[in-house]
This record gives C-alpha cells, sequence and structure tokens, in this order.
C-alpha cells in the first residue's frame, strides 16, 4: 500500500496493512541541534519547511512515512500584509516590532517562542475601515490557477495532500491579539468583532470556492485555529458557536461537495469545550491532539461522539526526549488508540530541542510494525 491509501484507509475504517510513520515537523532549533551533532546536514536545517524538500530528506534519514501538515492553497491571509518594522529597540537589545497582520510584538534576543504581544492596530471601527477591510477582500490574484488547473498532474500521489481552508478565529486572534479580541467581544463593539470574523471568512472561503472549482483533487481540508491553552478556550464556547460555526459549516459544506470527507483541524491546548462546535458543523478530525498537562484528549471524545471522530496525532513527543523504554510505554498506548479505528498516531506537535535523533528514528521504525 502507499502512505496515502494508508492514511485514507485508516480514517475510513478501512484495513490498512500497518500504520504509518507520521510526523508535523520540528522546532528549528532542534534541527540546528542534529546539524551540530552531525545527524542531518546545516543545509537541511537551514532550509526544511513542512512539505519541501529538505522535509523529504530528513524523513529519509529519519525513517518517517510523511508530515501530515503537507497542504496548499492560494492567499488567504491579510492581503497586501502590512509593513514589518522596527518601531523601537531598547537597551537590553528587546524590539517593538509590528508584523505583517499589524501586531506589535515584543521580541527579545536570544528567545526563541511566540513573542509577546505589545499592541495591535485593529481597534475600532475606524481601523477596520481605513486599514484591514479591503486587505480582507477576496480578489482573483489570491489563487494560482495555472498550478491548481495542474495540480493533479504534478502532486504525489503517494502522501496524502491537504487543502488547508484557512482559519475561522484563529487568524483573526492573530491580528487583533488575544487581549484585543477580549476587548472586541466584552467592552468595545461584537458587533464589529462579528463584522471582522464575516468579512475575513467570507474572503477564505472564495478561496477555496476558486481552487476547488479548477478541478485539483485534495485527500483532505485542514484548518488552523489555536485558540485553547492549557486551560481551555480563549473565547466563550456559546459566542463561538453563535460568531463562527456557520462558517465552518459553509466552508465545509463546501468540501463535500468536492467529494473531501476527511476535515482536520489544528488547535493546540484543551479544546474540549469547543468540539461540539466543530463536529456539529463538519470539522471530524482532531490534531495535533496534545498531551501536555491535560493527558489524552483522544479516549474521552472519541467515547463521547462516537466514530464519526477522527484523529491524527496523539503520540506525546516528550518520550522522544528520554530512552527506548519511554518510548515502548507510548507505543504501547498509541496501539490501544489506534485498535480503536479512525485513529492515525502522530507526535502531538513539532519536536523540540532535546529530542535524541536516534529516538526519533526508533520510534519511527517500531510505529511500522504494528498492524491495524
Amino acid at each position: 500500500m502507499t502512505n496515502r491509501e494508508r492514511a485514507m484507509n485508516l480514517l475510513h475504517y478501512k484495513p490498512a496493512d500497518r500504520l504509518p510513520a507520521v510526523h508535523f515537523g520540528y522546532w528549528n532549533e532542534l534541527l540546528t541541534e542534529w546539524a551540530e551533532q552531525g545527524k542531518i546536514s546545516k543545509e537541511l536545517a537551514d532550509n526544511w519547511s513542512d512539505g519541501n524538500e529538505a522535509d523529504a530528506e530528513i524523513d529519509k534519514l529519519i525513517g518517517w512515512d510523511f508530515n501530515w501538515f503537507r497542504t496548499v492553497c492560494g492567499n488567504i491571509h491579510l492581503n497586501p500584509q502590512f509593513e514589518t518594522k522596527v518601531l523601537e529597540t531598547f537597551p537590553d537589545g528587546t524590539k517593538r516590532v509590528q508584523n505583517g497582520n499589524g501586531m506589535i510584538e515584543k521580541i527579545k534576543p536570544g528567545i526563541t517562542s511566540i513573542p509577546s504581544e505589545d499592541d495591535y492596530l485593529l481597534k475600532d471601527r475606524t481601523a477596520f475601515e481605513a486599514l484591514y477591510k479591503e486587505k480582507m477582500q477576496f480578489t482573483p490574484d489570491r489563487i494560482d490557477l495555472e498550478f491548481f488547473k495542474n495540480f493533479n498532474d504534478t502532486r504525489r500521489n503517494d502522501v496524502p495532500i491537504g487543502l488547508h481552508l484557512g482559519s475561522v478565529l484563529g487568524e483573526i486572534r492573530d491580528i487583533v491579539s488575544v487581549m484585543g479580541m477580549s476587548y472586541l467581544m466584552y467592552d468595545e463593539d461584537e458587533d464589529l468583532f462579528a463584522d471582522i470574523i464575516d468579512t475575513y471568512a467570507d474572503m477564505q472561503y472564495k478561496c477555496a470556492e476558486a481552487v476547488l472549482e479548477t478541478g485539483a483533487k485534495f485527500d483532505f481540508a485542514h484548518y488552523w485555529e489555536d485558540i485553547c491553552f492549557k486551560n481551555g478556550p480563549l473565547i466563550s464556547p456559546d459566542f463561538f458557536d453563535e460568531l463562527c460555526a456557520k462558517h465552518y459549516k459553509k466552508r465545509n459544506d463546501l468540501c463535500h461537495k468536492y467529494g473531501i470527507d476527511i476535515i482536520s483541524l489544528d488547535c493546540d491546548g484543551v479544546t474540549e469545550k469547543l468540539l461540539p462546535t466543530w463536529f456539529e458543523n463538519g470539522v471530524n478530525t482532531m490534531f495535533p491532539i496534545e498531551i501536555g498537562v491535560w493527558g489524552d484528549q483522544f479516549e474521552p471524545a472519541r467515547k463521547k461522539f462516537g466514530n464519526g471522530m477522527l484523529g491524527v496525532g496523539g503520540m506525546d513527543k516528550t518520550a522522544l526526549r528520554k530512552d527506548k523504554a519511554a518510548v515502548d510505554i507510548e507505543l504501547e498506548r498509541i496501539k490501544r488508540l489506534a485498535s480503536m479505528g479512525g485513529f492515525i498516531p502522530c507526535p502531538d506537535h513539532r519536536l523540540m530541542p532535546g529530542t535524541k535523533f536516534e529516538l526519533v528514528q526508533y520510534y519511527a521504525e517500531e510505529i511500522k510494525k504494528i498492524k491495524i
């Protein structure tokens, strides 16, 4: 079987000869570590991104079958983006930077985690109308029609490839910040917040529609959201359902019209309270199912939502920083989850610094021995 056949069979509760060895990429700092250790070349470390040639070369060195995050789309973001510029530099080297979304971030030297939010431009309706609304409109040049018209002839057919649907709320959070989103929802202008979501969602829907109208075929569709943290959602579940449910349904109905029935959604953190909105409106695949401090979220969710809820992820990546015994324990847990069907194991997010190259190789080798 090809890895595409394995993955699609598993997610449709059909027989597969074995589990595929699937991953979700790396922190860049880990690739630098591996290059310094002589495990991979510096060129691979410098050039890696999801689904590119460097990714494929690292797959061969480790033994991965494929990276789940192999998706394509049009230009589904602000267009054009804001100029990225340094607004202020502090004595310790920290910089206040306006990014392409109009968010103001504080970037500290030597710190590689997500920068702290400091300010944002989209604070009221005047800013929305003057600075953002035009950047959120659909225009035909967002879609490379020639690329998608030839997509079926040029795509890899041995691995699953998805259509990226964008984001209903996650990218809005990246534009207005967590703080700004909170003010818009509760203190400032609820109607404006709804207008922002509706405008952005309409653009992304039209992008997906234009791509699918070319005849390009996909194995799955995929959202990026990231609107939860370790204690739950960043928004009231009722408010989320009120503002966002209709946009998931509209986009997912479009996918169903074109024969796409696997619809994956990437959201970190504790997602339980938002699952009803997603699964009642066409999303059916959890990803990457983080373990973290909140434990296994997939099994209880499957019991609640039934076999229509699928999963990709759920492997505790921290085992890959420890030893073979820890990996073996994780493999046994994964074997139990996989036996439920409709589930593909994958590290529960990007592999982080300190991950041991040989343990990743061992995991990739052993996961392929599990037959379903």
